[in-house]
């Protein structure tokens, strides 16, 4: 709800499609929130760190103040995908294959998923890797050309984009609290402490 609206209450003549749902009548159907406003809403309830930018000295920005916040920058990277090697060459990253030995996990992810604010990704970011293996850190680079709708539109873009050899080990991420944030509905899930680095490509 606007402040506007909060201090002054609604307009009498404000279109219908204008008026948020706790304010509409009983038979009057729900507003579905745009897919990129969803996930966000849904990411955070998750516990997940959300840093939106608007182009890739933004995104190096922040991705320098997260190894600032969590002195990483001498520690060793898990990083299966070699494009981010590239992408974040300036920071001298002391990336290994080796996941028990790393402070953090840097990685893209296939698709964002809206409808629970989880993250869709395949052997293409953690190869054959369960999630438990993985670092308890992760940094994910992903673009708001990545939203979807829900998992199954995610698994067809999967299919679509990848017709030569589709990839294994598809999973979700969706739990992203402390163990001191999990409370009995998360227990005993693999909960990653998760940074969003979301560019700005559309």
């Amino acid at each position: 709800m606007s402040l506007f609206r909060k201090f002054f209450g609604k307009k009498t003549n404000e279109p219908e499609e204008n008026i948020p749902n706790q304010e509409r009548g009983k038979y009057m159907p729900e507003i579905k929130l745009p897919a990129d406003e969803r996930f966000t809403i849904n990411f955070k309830a998750n516990g997940g760190k959300f840093l939106y930018c608007e182009n890739m000295e933004e995104i190096k920005e922040s991705f320098n103040a997260i190894l600032d916040e969590n002195n990483w920058h001498n520690d060793k990277v898990f990083l299966v995908d070699n494009r981010l090697s590239d992408l974040f060459k300036d920071f001298n990253l002391n990336s290994t294959k080796n996941a028990s030995e790393s402070a953090y996990f840097l990685s893209t992810c296939e698709y964002l998923i809206s409808d629970d604010g989880s993250l869709l990704i395949s052997s293409n970011q953690i190869a054959e890797k369960k999630l438990i293996e993985l670092p308890d850190h992760f940094i994910i680079y992903a673009t708001t050309s990545q939203f979807v709708e829900n998992i199954g539109e995610g698994l067809k873009g999967i299919k679509e984009k990848s017709k030569t050899a589709i990839p294994t080990n598809i999973t979700t991420i969706k739990n992203f609290k402390t163990d001191d944030d999990k409370d009995f509905l998360t227990y005993g899930s693999s909960a990653k402490n998760l940074y969003l680095l979301l560019l700005e490509d559309l």
